[in-house]
């Protein structure tokens, strides 16, 4: 099946910002639409190549057709990027260019713009668009600052795995998806900003929404990611990155309260500055429980009442155990790889699509991300076939993919999302279930 979205680096609206700053006065070339000032850039891109192009000074015949306009190959372009021609600066300076180009997709010898959905031999495309979240980021500062899950040490990855066993003749529905059997019990995608930090946001996730199952209702808290970020320090950098087992381990024995309590702070791009301090310590308080030992860091709520896990456990990486676990205990904790493609996806059913297999080792980088599944289905593609999905919520916010949301194909281990599965229990008591 052939997909089609776009590839590399996240999006920039960019050089609008060097084109509108150039020089005034540039007479018939003033004329010349901006390029690029919304971003655009043209996939195909071996304009001055083919026409071995790269006149000197300013030549303003020294151009060719462009996606219905004009782009030039002159070293003037250099210092007005908005109309020149996508492969100037690799062909004409041999330097990369001033921002990243957005691929489209070449199929069957054409190449296909991006933003669409295309059909080829009645196969349906995942959705590609701009996030304008990433703008101005190049794909280097997208895999440093939007994931931050530490691929699991060798004695973590070779934890012992749960085989969950399917009853003779049990059969799973095609569909499932937790909040329909969970109402109100079930959180929103998560938005861990610019922190590297998604060990915090998807083990927050998952706990948030299995304390609220476990406890029928009675608990529904959106647990803290920042209680986790600024007290789970042992072996873990915060926002620049974390371990799952870690996190799972400070959950069961420390314990985290919920988000109104102890809210995201926040951290955008500043590599030197220092993690916020601890503002929320617990202490036993027998039978394994704990208690605060200090008020909410935010002085609007009182209710500092700290919630704990039982011991993590993995699931096997067969899918179906992963959907039976799912379907009697609710939402899962999934490590993946994420790639280029993934920061541009829209909609659709996401697998991993090889566009940039060609570019430079900096447009094929990628990192290891954790997300919470919530369900499951199926789609029938035109030509009969089935193609099987996870839908899982990402902590991108809701304007990134289906309302923070995603799916991604199942059963074939894409991005490696069945290797690494993890569910818990919320520690819930008798007490647990009367005065919340």
């Amino acid at each position: 099946m052939w997909r089609c979205p776009l590839g590399l680096l996240l999006l920039l609206p960019l050089a609008g910002h060097l084109a509108l700053g150039a020089q005034q006065g540039r007479g018939r070339r003033e004329l010349a639409p901006g390029l690029h000032l919304r971003g655009i850039r043209d996939a195909g891109g071996r304009y001055c190549q083919e026409q071995d192009l790269c006149c000197r000074g300013r030549a303003d015949d020294c151009a060719l057709p462009y996606l219905g306009a004009i782009c030039y190959c002159d070293l003037f372009c250099n210092r007005t990027v908005s109309d020149c021609c996508p492969d100037f600066w690799d062909f004409c300076l041999g330097v990369p260019p001033p921002f990243p180009p957005i691929q489209g997709c070449m199929h069957g010898g054409r190449i296909y713009p991006v933003l669409g959905t295309y059909w080829d031999n009645c196969n349906r495309c995942w959705q590609a668009g701009n996030h304008s979240a990433f703008w101005g980021m190049t794909l280097d500062e997208g895999i440093r600052y939007r994931l931050g899950t530490i691929r699991p040490s060798s004695s973590v990855m070779n934890m012992h795995e749960i085989y969950t066993v399917l009853n003779p003749g049990e059969v799973l529905p095609t569909a499932f998806e937790a909040s329909e059997k969970w109402p109100n019990l079930i959180h929103e995608p998560l938005d861990q900003g610019n922190c590297a930090g998604s060990w915090a946001f998807s083990t927050a996730a998952v706990a948030s929404d299995r304390v609220s199952i476990h406890s029928l209702g009675h608990m529904t808290p959106v647990l803290s990611p920042q209680n986790l970020l600024s007290c789970d320090t042992h072996q873990q950098q915060g926002c620049r990155g974390g371990r799952l087992d870690g996190a799972w381990w400070f959950l069961r024995r420390r314990g985290v309260v919920s988000d109104h309590c102890y809210p995201f702070s926040g951290r955008e791009r500043d590599e030197a500055g220092p993690a916020p301090p601890c503002m929320m310590h617990s202490r036993a308080m027998g039978r394994g429980k704990r208690q605060a030992t200090a008020h909410c860091p935010n002085s609007y709520v009182n209710n500092n009442d700290i919630y704990q896990v039982t011991p993590v456990y993995r699931l096997g990486s067969n899918d179906k155990e992963i959907m039976k676990e799912l379907m009697e205990n609710g939402p899962v904790q999934a490590l993946m790889e994420v790639h280029e493609d993934f920061f541009l996806y829209k909609g659709g059913i996401y697998s991993h699509t090889p566009v940039s297999l060609g570019r430079p080792e900096r447009y094929r980088r990628h990192g290891t991300h954790s997300v919470k599944i919530t369900g499951w289905g199926e789609e029938t593609l035109p030509d009969g076939r089935t193609l099987k999905y996870w839908t899982a919520a990402n902590s991108w916010g809701p304007a990134w993919g289906e309302r923070g949301h995603f799916r991604i194909v199942r059963g074939v281990n894409e991005c490696d999302i069945e290797s690494f599965v993890l569910g818990v229990w919320g520690r819930v008591g008798m007490e647990d279930m009367g005065h919340h």
